[in-house]
């Protein structure tokens, strides 16, 4: 037990129970940095790279003060996507298993009823994605007069124009004093300007570095863009090859799974117009090893933890410099092993990724591929 973080030497037994069972020794420095605050009430805006362990830096403060003879609904964590309020509530039932407390999940596409069943068992939790969630509070039968903490997860994204009358709806069914919790892997100035104006005088959180940043490699190969699709068939079949490989459409994706396919190569889809349970699967695929790469979209950016993925590739250039972090965090996750980002660039395209890699302060080391292996140098 680490003394010099108050919170783990006052918590509650099973939670305490959890921590050791878990295998938990200190807390990392998001957990850290905003754990008094969150347990004084305090609203937050925090920032910390991919991996880090931020979802247990709001979950393990917010259940210390829930009450567990209150059966209202207490804690309100929204996210962005299915995949990410999965795992978000998995993680949930994890420290609460054993407890009174109840916890439930609600997203989009999930069958009504069902989840109206949910609230019957009246959950002091709630996961879910805003839209889903808003739904169930206009027809009255999400109460949030309780709410004592609203936690938004990826919340750069959650306050973007796409969801922000939906978050604002949300809040406003709770009473005022509630707390609200922003949490993200990264934030711009405009995101924390937009917060504030929801926020009451939040403290502002942003740990720079990650825990793991050494253990993540950022290497790129340079090849014309006729040349990505061969390049990228030969990296399927390197030996212990395992990636998840990021394209900026959907349309792209179709077409350069048709053509992976067509060469025999094992290749899986994962991006927003799958139903869950297709998702579900290819996720499984990858990690049980019967597929090696698995091709998406932005879907897969947030939250999405595959645990010991060895490589991300980026097939297609990210967008900006936020889009290349989120997608890069799949790998070297917390507590895993190491992992490599490998981008596929054009020469024109090299420039760019250089630039993302020289603001994120990471080297990025140009390798080649010969004879099966990626090498330094060009044989």
């Amino acid at each position: 037990m680490t003394s010099n973080w108050p919170l783990l030497s006052n918590l509650k037994p099973h939670l305490l129970e959890v921590w050791n069972k878990e295998g938990f020794k200190n807390p990392t420095a998001i957990q850290k940095e905003t754990g008094e605050i969150i347990l004084d009430g305090k609203d937050i805006i925090a920032s910390s790279p991919t991996g880090t362990g931020k979802t247990l830096a709001y979950i393990l403060p917010l259940l210390q003060k829930l009450n567990e003879e209150n059966k209202n609904i207490q804690i309100v964590i929204l996210a962005p996507s299915r995949e990410l309020v999965m795992q978000i509530f998995q993680e949930v039932q994890t420290w609460i298993e054993g407890t009174g407390i109840q916890a439930a999940s609600f997203i989009g596409g999930a069958n009504v009823k069902r989840q109206l069943e949910k609230l019957k068992k009246r959950p002091q939790i709630i996961v879910g994605t805003p839209g889903r969630v808003f739904e169930l509070i206009k027809q009255k039968k999400m109460k949030m007069h309780e709410v004592k903490a609203i936690v938004l997860d990826e919340g750069d994204q959650l306050i973007s124009n796409e969801y922000m009358q939906t978050i604002t709806g949300i809040i406003k069914s709770t009473l005022s004093e509630r707390q609200l919790l922003l949490f993200s892997a990264t934030i711009q100035e405009h995101t924390i300007q937009t917060a504030q104006k929801i926020m009451k005088q939040p403290e502002i959180i942003q740990v720079k570095t990650s825990e793991n940043s050494g253990k993540v490699e950022h290497i790129y190969l340079v090849c014309e863009e006729r040349e990505k699709i061969e390049l990228l068939s030969k990296l399927s079949r390197l030996e212990f090859m395992k990636a998840l490989v990021f394209l900026n459409d959907i349309g792209r994706l179709n077409v350069l799974s048709e053509k992976m396919k067509y060469k025999g190569l094992a290749v899986g889809e994962l991006h927003s117009e799958l139903k869950k349970e297709a998702r579900a699967k290819a996720i499984n695929q990858l990690q049980s090893g019967e597929l090696s790469l698995l091709l998406t979209t932005e879907v897969a950016a947030r939250g999405l933890d595959i645990s010991n993925l060895p490589f991300v590739i980026h097939f297609d250039l990210p967008e900006n410099i936020s889009q290349y972090t989120h997608r890069s965090g799949r790998t070297g996750r917390l507590g895993s092993a190491s992992g490599t980002v490998l981008s596929i660039v054009t020469p024109r395209e090299e420039r760019t990724l250089k630039q993302f890699c020289r603001e994120l302060d990471v080297p990025a080391k140009k390798k080649y591929l010969y004879a099966g292996k990626i090498v330094d140098q060009r044989r």
